[in-house]
This record gives C-alpha cells, sequence and structure tokens, in this order.
C-alpha cells in the first residue's frame, strides 16, 4: 500500500509564497518520476509540474514555481513564489513507481491541499 501526504496549502495574498510537500509511504518500489497537478474550480485536473530525471513546468507557472525531491525521505516539494489570484486551485501530489517484483509501473495519487490567492 503506497500513501500520499501532502502538506503546505493555504491562504496567500497574491504576490506571496507558499511550499507544497508530498511525502510517499509504503512499498513504492522504484519511483519513475514524482508531480504535481492542480484542479481550479469547474475546470480539469492539469499538470503544473513534474521531476523525474528531469523537470517540467506548465507554462503558466514556469519560472514562479520549483518543484524539487529529496529522495531519500521520498519526498517532493514544489514552491510557489509570485502567486496569482488564477493559481487558486486544489493540489495534487501524484506518484509514478514501479513495485518491486512488477514490470509495470502504478500511480498513485494524494488526497489533495486547497491553495486559494486572494487579491
Amino acid at each position: 500500500q503506497v500513501q500520499l501526504v501532502e502538506s503546505g496549502g493555504g491562504l496567500v495574498q497574491a504576490g506571496g509564497s507558499l511550499r507544497l510537500s508530498c511525502a510517499a509511504s509504503g512499498s513504492i518500489g522504484r519511483i519513475n518520476a514524482m508531480a504535481w497537478y492542480r484542479r481550479a474550480p469547474g475546470k480539469q485536473r492539469d499538470l503544473v509540474a513534474r521531476i523525474s530525471s528531469t523537470t517540467s513546468y506548465a507554462d503558466s507557472v514556469r519560472g514562479r514555481f520549483t518543484i524539487s525531491r529529496d529522495n531519500a525521505k521520498n519526498t517532493v516539494y514544489l514552491q510557489m513564489n509570485s502567486l496569482k489570484p488564477e493559481d487558486t486551485a486544489v493540489y495534487y501530489c501524484n506518484l509514478d513507481a514501479i513495485p518491486g517484483g512488477s514490470y509495470y509501473s502504478y500511480t498513485y495519487w494524494g488526497q489533495g491541499t486547497q491553495v486559494t490567492v486572494s487579491s
């Protein structure tokens, strides 16, 4: 069983910063990638940032957000700076991993953490 526990969401004024954390635990196996997605009200869930051997970002957050990972702790972070009201969403942690003894990768999701940016 794999669990993803997110923390760090909250309410912040425009221009402010937040740091999200997501700790993975359980029978994780080999991690291919970890990522952050978000779902704004009335919209679909979109990729925000992803980290494997490289990092990638959505155009809307590039230059403002930074994804990083602590391999020893199986934890991924999302540093969010210069926040805008349009960044308001529920942010979800995502893990893509190959369990021990398996040839296939599995995708796991966190429960989500709310980020609200006031204007």
